[in-house]
């Protein structure tokens, strides 16, 4: 949504550093007077197009896999890390849980499951769907279930709502409140009472809210913490344990 990002411009700009509860409509309005005194939006994402058809990929490509994946829980998400050259610039792929890009998923998927030190990093809404994304990657067929692959959630998770100083635009609708409440057992398990109470209460954040050089920022700051876990860093918190470590960047700044 990038009406979202505008927001967040306007109101740095008068000094606005707290947090907010937006609606739908609100940030609809903002937008729609933003385009009256700017005019249209020139360098927005077109929406992604689905590809069914499969393309062939050289043999001489498909005999390697990468040793990252990011994976999104949201097509337009997938599609500006790759419209922003993130995987050429950090030697990773990059899926989204959706499927895209279908014409080469199949066969991305199978470059990875070759790799045994695969590392994947979800991606993701702070809303009952995003957090319930490392889940989905541990018990679907069609992703990780019975693998012993390093799963690492980057967020946004509610405790890196709370824990970050700069302002974030907060939804809440009754809809995500019932999501939240009917969230798996083994995802409430692993949030604190604070963060139950906050998604209960029907708050979601999206991460278009964020400017994109933010979201790059934050996942590259975890992709690069990750890979020595060795070393004592603060920034990186442990969230859970299902027989990997799965760690996430404390704050989203």
């Amino acid at each position: 949504m990038l009406s979202l990002y505008l927001g967040t411009i306007q109101l740095k700009n008068i000094g606005v550093a707290q947090e907010f509860l937006l609606t739908q409509s609100q940030f609809q309005d903002w937008l729609n007077r933003w385009q009256r005194i700017n005019g249209s939006i020139l360098k927005a994402l077109p929406a992604a197009r689905e590809e069914n058809a499969s393309v062939t990929v050289n043999p001489d490509v498909t005999a390697y896999s990468f040793d990252r994946l990011v994976v999104c829980d949201r097509t337009a998400i997938a599609q500006q890390l790759i419209a922003n050259n993130f995987h050429f610039e950090n030697n990773c792929a990059i899926l989204s849980v959706t499927g895209y890009p279908q014409s080469i998923f199949d066969t991305t998927m199978e470059m990875l499951r070759r790799n045994p030190e695969l590392k994947v990093y979800a991606l993701h809404d702070c809303s009952p769907k995003g957090i319930s994304l490392v889940h989905q990657l541990r018990t679907s067929p069609k992703w990780f279930f019975n693998s012993n692959v390093t799963i690492i959630d980057i967020g946004i998770l509610p405790r890196q709502v709370l824990a970050t100083k700069q302002g974030m635009f907060i939804q809440a609708s009754p809809d995500s409140a019932q999501a939240a409440k009917d969230l798996f057992g083994e995802v409430r398990q692993n949030l604190t009472a604070e963060e139950l109470a906050w998604l209960d209460s029907g708050k979601f954040v999206e991460l278009e809210s964020l400017t994109p050089q933010r979201i790059i920022k934050v996942l590259q700051s975890g992709i690069a913490g990750s890979q020595n876990l060795a070393i004592d860093d603060s920034s990186l918190i442990l969230v859970g344990d299902t027989g990997n470590d799965i760690y996430l960047v404390e704050s989203f700044g």
